[in-house]
C-alpha cells in the first residue's frame, strides 16, 4: 500500500491597512539586478578612448634563472649639437667693437676740449663687454675631440667642430676624446665551466659614440669600461671548459667564438653610457699558476692517450686487412690458435713500426 499524500495547508496572507503584505515585512531586501549597458555595434566609435598600454616585456632570464636587467637608459640625455660659431665671426665682431670704441675716443680726445657724454661712456662700456665676450669665447677644436657644454648644471650640447671656434664663455666646456682607442687589460682572474682557475688577457677596441652620456651618465666611463670587461669576461668564460680532455666539445680555445660572444655582451653593457665596443678578443687564456703544472700534465696525458688511440686504430685495421687477404686467397690455413698467434705477432710488429712501445711481459 502506498502512503497517502498529504494535502498542503492553505496559506492566508494578511495585508496591512496600507496595502503591504505582512510576509514582505520579514523578507530580506532583494537587490535590483544591475542594468547591462547596451551592446556596442561595429559602427560605434570611441574617439576619446586612450588605447591601453602594452605591458612591458620581462627581462630575459640569465643563466641562473634570475632576470638580467641592462643599465638604465636615459632618453633625454643624448648628444645633440651645441651652440657654436666659426671663429672668424667672433674675431670680426671684436674688431668692429674695438674700431667703434676707438672712433668714439678719437672724437672725444682732449684737444677738442669736448666733455665725454654719459651715453658715450655707456657705448664704450658696451664695446668693451662685446670685445671681452667675443675674444673670451674663442677656442680651438681638435680633430678627434669634442666639447661638451653645460650651463648651470644642465647639458647644453656638444661641439665637434675643428679649427677656430667660438663658444659661449658662460658655458662650462669639457673636452672628450672621440677617437678609436684600444685597451689591453691586465691578467683577469676567472674560472671555466669546470671550476678551473684561469688568467685571461683581453684586448678591447672602443670609442666614445655619445659624448653626453659618456661624460654625464657615468662618473668615469674609462673605469666603467674596465669593470664591465672584467665582469663580461668572467661570465663568458664560465660557460665553457678551457680544454676538452674527454671528447671534442666546444672549448675556450675557439678564440673567434669566445671573442664574438664577449663583444656582443660588452657592447650591450656599454651602450647606455655612450661607449661603442667594436671588438673584445682574448689574446691569452692560460691556467692560473697554482694549477698550471697539474693541468699541463693532464694535457700531456690526454694528448698521449689520443695518439695511442689513433695508432692502435690504424694497427688494428692493418692487421685485419692482412689476415683477411691471407685467408681469402688461400695462402694459409689457420685454426683459432694459429690465427690468434698471427694476429698477436702482426699487432706487435705494426705497433712497433708506428712508433708505439709495446709492454713486454711473460706469456
Amino acid at each position: 500500500m502506498t502512503e497517502p499524500q498529504k494535502r498542503p495547508l492553505p496559506v492566508r496572507v494578511r495585508r496591512h491597512t496600507d496595502g503591504i503584505p505582512m510576509d514582505d515585512l520579514f523578507r530580506a531586501a532583494v537587490r535590483p539586478a544591475p542594468e547591462r549597458p547596451p551592446a556596442r555595434t561595429a559602427t560605434d566609435r570611441a574617439p576619446d578612448r586612450v588605447p591601453d598600454r602594452a605591458p612591458d616585456r620581462a627581462p630575459a632570464p640569465g643563466p641562473g634563472g634570475l632576470p638580467l636587467r641592462p643599465p638604465p637608459d636615459e632618453p633625454e640625455l643624448a648628444e645633440r649639437p651645441g651652440a657654436a660659431l666659426p671663429g672668424w665671426c667672433a674675431v670680426l665682431v671684436a674688431l668692429t667693437s674695438l674700431g667703434a670704441a676707438a672712433a668714439l675716443l678719437w672724437r672725444a680726445r682732449p684737444p677738442r676740449a669736448a666733455p665725454v657724454a654719459p651715453w658715450q661712456w655707456a657705448v664704450l662700456a658696451g664695446c668693451a663687454v662685446v670685445t671681452v665676450i667675443a675674444l673670451g669665447g674663442l677656442t680651438r677644436g681638435r680633430t678627434g675631440t669634442a666639447w661638451v657644454l653645460s650651463l648651470f648644471g644642465r647639458y647644453r650640447g656638444s661641439v665637434r667642430r675643428t679649427g677656430l671656434v667660438w663658444i659661449s664663455p658662460f658655458a662650462l666646456r669639457r673636452r672628450v676624446d672621440v677617437r678609436l682607442r684600444h685597451w689591453r687589460s691586465d691578467p683577469i682572474a676567472a674560472v671555466d665551466a669546470e671550476g678551473t682557475a684561469l688568467r685571461v688577457v683581453v684586448l678591447v677596441v672602443w670609442s666614445v659614440r655619445d659624448t653626453a652620456r659618456a661624460l654625464l651618465a657615468v662618473d668615469d666611463h674609462l673605469s666603467y669600461l674596465r669593470e664591465q670587461v672584467e665582469a663580461a669576461t668572467a661570465r663568458v668564460l664560465s660557460q665553457l671548459p678551457a680544454d676538452a680532455f674527454r671528447g671534442d666539445g666546444p672549448t675556450l680555445r675557439d678564440a673567434e667564438a669566445v671573442g664574438a660572444r664577449l663583444t656582443r655582451l660588452l657592447a650591450a653593457e656599454c651602450r647606455p653610457v655612450g661607449v661603442a665596443v667594436f671588438s673584445a678578443q682574448p689574446t691569452r687564456i692560460e691556467y692560473a699558476p697554482e694549477v698550471a703544472a697539474a693541468m699541463h700534465r693532464r694535457q700531456v696525458a690526454a694528448l698521449d692517450a689520443k695518439h695511442r688511440d689513433s695508432v692502435l686504430t690504424s694497427v688494428i685495421d692493418a692487421v685485419d686487412d692482412t689476415v683477411t687477404r691471407l685467408t681469402t686467397r688461400g695462402l694459409v690455413e689457420l685454426d683459432d690458435f694459429e690465427r690468434q698467434a698471427l694476429v698477436k705477432d702482426l699487432t706487435v710488429a705494426f705497433y712497433t713500426r708506428q712508433g708505439g712501445r709495446p709492454e713486454r711481459g711473460g706469456d
